[in-house]
């Protein structure tokens, strides 16, 4: 499965039953965390979320809202008995940040940290199937993007075809990464004939706090899910940009810019109790975009 769980939409206050931005990315058995604000463990817990999965956590730039609850959450991790190794991608001065905050505490974690410094665009995770890369965004400090991709598919098998050539299930897999099958008679039986192409590779992007920029949506071309930030309706917009924020009709037309299949937009500033608007504005000009609401968790296909 290649989906995205949101546990948080709300930008600085948590207000209005909304929280912080934070978001759970999964692919098989990976959990990703992408941002950590006040409260994300208490998320977890309401939409059970295993946590023990999480080997990568990603934050996007160091405003409170997007990393308040994290040095929490690492205390939790220690306390439940975790030992595995965790990564954690982010901008320089949270490693400093959070060893402050352990020393002060005398709090010796029982598993390694690997901080890694976000300082320059590529990749950062190359596992067997997904990748996850950074971008940069245009906020009023350093802030990045993030993009999870899968890798190359295996081929799909044509079920008519294995039964019209005998095919035993034991060599399946093989089929699946390209081999040809010689049967019994010695006859060689082509794999073109039995197999159809890999499903398409999909993508997820999201896009942390940033200034409307249509440049970034180069970035980000093609994705099959963009989340981007939509803090203002469009009647704000002036504010959005003093801010370094979008607005709802913004983060539509960079969606319909890099040619998304659909579009989440969250970061909703506290002012709005209710978010019926944004969507609204938002489909009027990129009409596949959704709420990102909080313990929904939206799958990632085309």
């Amino acid at each position: 499965m290649f989906a995205v769980t949101i546990l948080g939409n709300n930008s600085a206050l948590p207000m209005h039953d909304r929280h912080p931005t934070s978001q759970v990315v999964h692919y098989d058995e990976h959990l990703f965390l992408v941002d950590c604000g006040e409260g994300t463990q208490i998320q977890m817990n309401r939409y059970k979320i295993r946590r023990n999965r999480i080997r990568y956590i990603f934050i996007s730039h160091l405003h409170g809202d997007h990393y308040f609850g994290l040095p929490g959450l690492l205390t939790s991790f220690g306390l439940n008995g975790r030992s595995e190794a965790l990564w954690i991608f982010s901008p320089p001065r949270l490693k400093e940040i959070i060893e402050i905050q352990l020393e002060a505490s005398d709090t010796v974690l029982p598993y390694p940290i690997h901080f890694v410094a976000i300082e320059k665009e590529g990749l950062l995770v190359d596992e067997k199937k997904i990748t996850v890369s950074c971008f940069a965004v245009n906020h009023r400090i350093p802030c990045w993007g993030f993009l999870f991709r899968e890798k190359n598919k295996p081929l799909r098998l044509d079920g008519e075809k294995l039964r019209q050539y005998a095919i035993p299930s034991s060599f399946y897999q093989r089929l699946k990464m390209g081999e040809d099958y010689t049967n019994s008679q010695g006859e060689l039986i082509k794999n073109e004939w039995l197999t159809l192409p890999p499903d398409p590779l999909q993508s997820y992007a999201y896009c942390a706090d940033t200034l409307y920029d249509a440049n970034i949506a180069a970035k980000c071309l093609n994705s099959t899910v963009i989340y981007h930030e939509a803090t203002y309706l469009h009647d704000q917009q002036d504010k959005a940009m003093n801010r370094m924020h979008s607005t709802s009709i913004q983060a539509a037309t960079f969606a319909l810019n890099a040619h998304a299949q659909k579009l989440l937009i969250g970061h909703f500033s506290s002012r709005y109790e209710t978010l019926d608007e944004f969507v609204t504005e938002a489909r009027s000009v990129f009409p596949d975009t959704d709420l990102a609401l909080e313990g929904v968790t939206y799958l990632i296909h085309s």
